[in-house]
């Protein structure tokens, strides 16, 4: 990667992560996407005793439909099975498409279980911490929700990215389109406005006009 695109990129990621302080939750939520490495952070995070039960959310959306047979809910459960976590303990929403439906559906999914959740952990791409926040506030703004996501540097998400299928123009533009969403679906209503800093905003401009277009709204 260029160093003009991986310092620009740095500033967007590094906005964008809210690295908010984990404690216990009634829930761990895994927020579907091709990134697999949720599953395993959800499973982490499980084993640490910090909630009694993973709920899974996804069905196909914008980066698997295409690429998965299976629902991002079904593949992520089978990877945290694999990591020591009992099937019983996992709950499944196999049919969002998007942020909101993964929010909704969750919500439904757990009063239809009869789950009193107060509390979640919700997990999702570093990139992606500050995004699935501001539209909880929207949409189910009585949970009290810490966001974290899996440890992740921009070279090993990258080369993640590149094992689910997608080349590094394309993981890049993943990132460059979610930072515009903070702002387009804020006036849409779909999230609660965020403060932009001068400094991630140009780094966002100096993106796209670097090529990397191909995920905006």
């Amino acid at each position: 990667m260029e160093p003009l695109v991986y310092q620009n990129l740095e500033t967007i990621w590094d906005y964008m992560h809210l690295r908010m302080e984990l404690r216990p939750a009634d829930c761990i939520v895994g927020f579907g996407n091709y990134n697999t490495a949720i599953a395993v952070r959800a499973a982490e995070l499980y084993h640490q005793k910090l909630a009694p039960k993973i709920l899974f959310s996804g069905g196909l959306g914008r980066n698997t439909d295409g690429r998965w047979s299976s629902s991002e809910a079904a593949r992520f459960a089978e990877l945290a099975v694999r990591e020591g976590v009992p099937q019983e303990d996992i709950i499944l929403e196999d049919r969002s498409a998007n942020t909101a439906e993964n929010i909704l559906f969750t919500q439904k999914k757990l009063q239809a279980l009869g789950m009193n959740v107060r509390t979640v952990l919700g997990v999702h791409q570093p990139f992606m911490e500050r995004r699935i926040y501001a539209a909880l506030k929207v949409y189910w703004p009585e949970l009290d929700a810490v966001i974290t996501s899996p440890r992740t540097s921009i070279e090993e998400y990258i080369q993640a990215a590149a094992r689910q299928g997608l080349d590094e123009k394309t993981a890049v533009e993943v990132i460059v389109g979610d930072f515009q969403r903070i702002d387009v679906y804020a006036q849409k209503g779909y999230q609660i406005p965020q403060h932009v800093p001068e400094e991630a905003q140009r780094a966002f401009e100096a993106l796209v006009e670097l090529g990397y277009d191909g995920q905006l709204v």
